[in-house]
Order: structure tokens, then sequence, then C-alpha cells
């Protein structure tokens, strides 16, 4: 079995993990720091935005049982690929939305999949979403692992704002 990766940030990641946790073919989702200039981050560094990274996920998955492509789908999902800014109520630099990929296939797919969502319709807006080449991941300390599993009442509030914001904000089509 060869496992493959993927990296993508999106907002926070404690609202990043579960949507791809429990998924067939998913071995790992780590949340951690990536694109900075600080090697082996902090939370409080990252979240000052002194350290140019941002939040991210980084998945290990087996592509015979779940591809690329259909990750890139789910992280789609998870996002506002129209805001640069950040994400949802999460603000800053450390917030914003990139696909970070490891090799021409990942680009090609992560690519694609932004041109036809750009096509789509869905979005009022131009779609912002970079697709970077990876750079390296640091893990997030242990508190912030599995945050929707360990803080499910702190989870369920964050989540709630993010759905709260998404309706507020309108910025799909339909």
């Amino acid at each position: 079995m060869i496992m493959e990766t993927a990296i993508f940030a999106g907002g926070c990641f404690w609202c990043m993990v579960a949507p791809f946790d429990e998924l067939p073919g998913i071995s790992t989702v780590r949340s951690g720091y990536t694109g900075g200039h600080i090697e082996n981050p902090t939370y409080e560094q990252v979240k000052s935005q002194e350290s140019g990274h941002t939040e991210a996920i980084k998945i290990t998955f087996d592509p015979a049982i779940i591809s690329y492509a259909e990750l890139v789908q789910i992280y789609w999902q998870q996002t506002d690929p129209t805001d640069a800014m950040g994400q949802f109520q999460d603000r800053g630099d450390s917030y914003r939305p990139i696909i970070f990929v490891k090799d021409t296939e990942q680009r090609i797919i992560a690519e694609a999949s932004k041109k036809t969502l750009q096509s789509s319709g869905l979005y009022k807006k131009p779609i912002v979403t970079q697709i970077e080449h990876v750079v390296p991941f640091y893990d997030a300390e242990e508190e912030h692992q599995d945050f929707h599993k360990k803080d499910r009442l702190r989870y369920k509030q964050e989540k709630k704002e993010r759905d709260r914001w998404v309706l507020e904000k309108g910025e799909k089509t339909t």
C-alpha cells in the first residue's frame, strides 16, 4: 500500500479536520502550520500573524481508496474560495485558503478543479484560493490535534459560528 499526502489551508484547522477524518482511505489528518519563515512555529507565533505561516491540515491517504481529486472536492466545500484574507470569522494571513501541491499531478488536478469551480457559477466573486508548491509542514501542538473530538462543545460552537457566517455573507449564487 502506497500512501500519499495532501495539504490544505482553509481557515482554522480545528474546523478543517472533521470532514476528512473518518473517510475511508484516510489514515491520518494532522493540524499544523506551513508557508512561513520560522522553523517549528508555535500556535501563538502563527496566531500573531508574524511568522508568515497559515494553519493547515496534512492528510495521509490511500489513493487506491480515495483519490486526490476527491479530497480537493471535499476541500472546496470546507472553505470560502472567494476570500483571500481569511475564512469565515477567522481573519488574516494565517487563515488564507491555499492548496499546497507536492508534484505536477496534484497541481494539474487542483488547477483543473479550481477552473471547474470558477466556471460553475456557484460563486458571485472570483475564486482566489492559491495553489502553491508544498513547503515544510510543522505539526501543531498536541492540544490542537483532533480538536473536534477533544473539545466537542467548543468545536460545535466554532462550527456554528462558521455556518452562521456563511449564511450571513451569502457569497454563493444558489
